[in-house]
């Protein structure tokens, strides 16, 4: 690489490398390196590894009260394959990468390789700068795919979503009511409301009061306008944090 590709680099990662030699292994693919030693296969492996603790740090720290589960979901999706060769794709790290010339065409690149070069950076500034540099630059490029990852899953989980901002905002835990029920045995249909400090919110039918209760948590966050939706048709949850800092200033000037 020429100094001047390298300095195009460094500046699209926010870091000027100490050590230079770490950055061109992240960008040596194992089709040019002489010994797979001299490739990024190792910067990957552990830059693979940082990605997956940073993002579950970051999970559980803003989603605590997510369990498990559901922060595995956001993670899956946030750190896979697919999402790493966009966030390649969108750096323009292709044109970086160095190749063999056996896969010297760059526009029929596996989105797999894209991937792994961008995991490989992610080792190399690790390496080089420490576990601060390389939190700032993943959340830098991924924090916009989490919330949009984790509000992907609250389509079907509106009873979460309605516990955590009834919580931090109301200081009340929902209640479901089973209003009436219709249908044989074998094909109920149930009609359900949400309840909170004595105020009942609209009421769904549901083949099944799971699916029921969901509907109702839905119509509550309506209500409480903690939810909107989007252009894009998607449920869009507002920021909770923010909406209870406001609730808290207000009432301090009160």
């Amino acid at each position: 690489m020429d100094p001047q590709e390298i300095e195009r680099l460094e500046q699209m990662l926010g870091h000027t490398f100490s050590d230079q030699s770490l950055l061109k292994k992240a960008l040596t693919h194992a089709s040019l390196a002489d010994h797979r030693l001299d490739s990024n296969e190792r910067l990957e492996f552990l830059g693979d590894a940082i990605l997956g603790m940073v993002v579950c740090e970051e999970l559980f720290r803003k989603f605590d009260q997510e369990l498990e589960g559901e922060l595995t979901k956001i993670k899956s999706t946030v750190v896979s394959r697919h999402t790493c060769a966009e966030v390649g794709d969108k750096l323009g790290l292709v044109q970086f990468i160095r190749l063999g010339k056996g896969m010297a065409n760059r526009e029929d690149l596996p989105g797999s390789v894209v991937a792994a070069m961008f995991e490989s950076l992610i080792g190399a500034l690790f390496l080089d700068g420490g576990i601060d540099l390389a939190r700032k630059f993943i959340l830098g490029e991924l924090a916009e795919r989490i919330e949009h990852a984790a509000q992907s899953g609250h389509q079907s989980n509106f009873k979460s979503v309605l516990q955590q901002s009834a919580q931090q905002l109301l200081d009340a835990i929902p209640q479901y009511v089973v209003l009436d029920e219709q249908g044989p045995d074998h094909a109920k249909c149930f009609e359900v409301c949400v309840e909170m400090n004595g105020q009942r919110f609209g009421s769904s039918w549901g083949p099944s009061k799971k699916q029921a209760e969901q509907q109702a948590a839905l119509n509550a966050l309506f209500e409480l306008d903690i939810v909107y939706q989007g252009d894009d048709d998607h449920i869009h949850v507002r920021d909770i944090e923010g909406i209870a800092a406001r609730q808290q200033a207000k009432a301090l000037e009160n």
